[in-house]
């Protein structure tokens, strides 16, 4: 597993904007606090793009908690988009993710996936030492919260994660300075789940802070 390019930026949030007006084809976003200013900034032409989600809490769109929704307010409602995939965790983790597998059928692989770390090391809905990370089969599969809000989860799988072209990690803040350590320089490993994930390209954009362990 190749080393990821690492990116300490003054500006994180700017320089992922900038990168997702870049982005094309099947593009994968996702939930959380730090890709919210990203999300504001970014201003891309996606009339020819697919719009994708690496993970969904099992709520509906207009639900606070709703990674759909953050992106949808903070960036769909004024871009030009081919086509929006949303996750539908109404439906329940199993069949929302079911479904989820059901409209992934067409795509082979994923051009450009936004992701985060969270301070406990997971990424998408894939959390440490869970058996979702032994998953090859499935493209999508419902998981459980394993932190605050317990809510269940709908998320793709490493597998398909980790066919994407360009993986970009956006990770702000002390808090994961930690977790930042153990997923980009320490060796991969299941306790550390944003470890496991490397794309064609990996590029992690990083405050100061969040690079700190480095």
């Amino acid at each position: 597993m190749s080393r990821p390019e690492i990116v300490v930026s003054g500006d994180p949030a700017g320089d992922v904007a900038e990168r997702l007006a870049g982005a094309s084809g099947h593009v994968v976003l996702t939930g959380g606090s730090s890709p919210r200013r990203a999300y504001e900034l970014a201003t891309p032409d996606w009339s020819d793009a697919e719009i994708w989600w690496s993970d969904e809490r099992c709520v509906f769109p207009v639900d606070d908690l709703s990674n759909y929704k953050l992106v949808q307010e903070t960036l769909l409602d004024r871009v030009a988009v081919r086509a929006v995939h949303r996750m539908r965790g109404e439906l329940g983790r199993d069949a929302g993710a079911a479904a989820y597998e059901e409209e992934l059928a067409g795509v082979d692989r994923f051009d450009f996936v936004l992701l985060g770390l969270g301070p406990d090391g997971h990424v998408a809905s894939l959390f440490p030492d869970e058996p979702s990370l032994d998953e090859t089969e499935r493209r999508a599969i419902g998981t459980e919260a394993k932190l605050d809000p317990f809510v269940d989860r709908i998320t793709l799988t490493l597998p398909v994660l980790c066919g994407a072209r360009t993986v970009v990690f956006l990770v702000t803040g002390a808090i994961k300075a930690n977790a930042v350590r153990r997923a980009f320089a320490d060796e991969p490993s299941r306790a550390t789940p944003g470890s496991l994930v490397r794309g064609e390209e990996t590029i992690v954009v990083l405050d100061a802070a969040a690079a700190a362990r480095l």
